[in-house]
């Protein structure tokens, strides 16, 4: 694994770290030898949680409520917030993950407007708006070339699709094309890398034995797991030479044809 661009930590912003994939990222950012700024909608004592073990992996003995930040990624104000916010209360950031996601089903009969602007708020503008605001933090402070860098968290059904959970699938793609725009834009400063999982944790949608059918489902014999997507994040947040792309870690699940969403399998 590469080492960080200096021997001083440097922080993080992940999004939706207090539970699931999130959590475990901003865990392994930690042992990474990041300091994580953790944020959360509304799971204050999991973002707790998740900031204290973060602490503890680094041996820091800040406060953990110190690292935490709340903020609907709905919200365009709020979300503009959150990155000064960071700031004021962590110092320079240079990276921020873009885990938060809105993720409700509905299909081409049950499709609405109304959904659709929930999930490009949450899932494609949010991650926009931190993009933009850590570029221009870093022009603030006049940061080296490359040093900074923005992962967006996609899914592996946008190289495989499947009509199921249109709106979600939709704003997954767009925020999959901004990684592009994003890359052309706010270079030098800024990379922009998305990561794109394919079947990593269950939910209350899928029971456990079926979670462990769909997730041999691969040309590998086995989908992603945290420890595969954690360590390229990592990667990805180390290595300087990538921007404007996406890494597939999947299995190769995206080379297979789903008709259906793994949860309605």
């Amino acid at each position: 694994m590469s080492a960080p661009l200096s021997s001083a930590p440097r922080t993080a912003l992940v999004t939706g770290a207090g539970k699931r994939l999130g959590r475990e990222i901003a865990l392994g950012l930690a042992r990474a030898g990041w300091r994580v700024a953790v944020h959360y909608k509304s799971s204050e004592a999991e973002a707790l949680q998740t900031a204290q073990d973060c602490l503890t992996l680094n041996g820091d003995s800040t406060a953990p409520r110190l690292c935490i930040f709340q903020a609907d990624l709905a919200d365009e104000a709020a979300t503009k917030a959150l990155l000064p916010q960071v700031v004021k209360q962590m110092g320079a950031l240079s990276a921020v993950v873009n885990s938060a996601a809105l993720f409700e089903h509905d299909d081409v009969q049950s499709f609405s407007y109304t959904n659709m602007a929930a999930h490009w708020a949450s899932n494609t503008g949010a991650a926009i708006v931190l993009a933009q605001a850590l570029h221009q933090h870093c022009q603030d402070r006049k940061a080296p070339a490359a040093e900074a860098v923005v992962i967006n968290m996609l899914d592996q059904k946008l190289w495989n699709p499947n009509p199921d959970f249109l709106s979600y699938t939709l704003s997954k793609a767009a925020l999959e094309a901004a990684n592009t725009l994003l890359a052309q834009a706010l270079a030098p400063q800024v990379r922009v890398v998305g990561v794109a999982p394919g079947l990593t944790l269950t939910s209350h949608m899928l029971a456990d034995d079926k979670f462990e059918q769909l997730h041999k489902l691969s040309p590998l014999g086995r989908s992603s797991s945290v420890e595969d997507v954690v360590s390229t994040v990592v990667f990805a947040m180390h290595n300087r030479a990538i921007t404007g792309t996406t890494l597939l870690v999947d299995g190769g699940q995206h080379l297979m044809k789903f008709e259906r969403d793994f949860s309605l399998m």
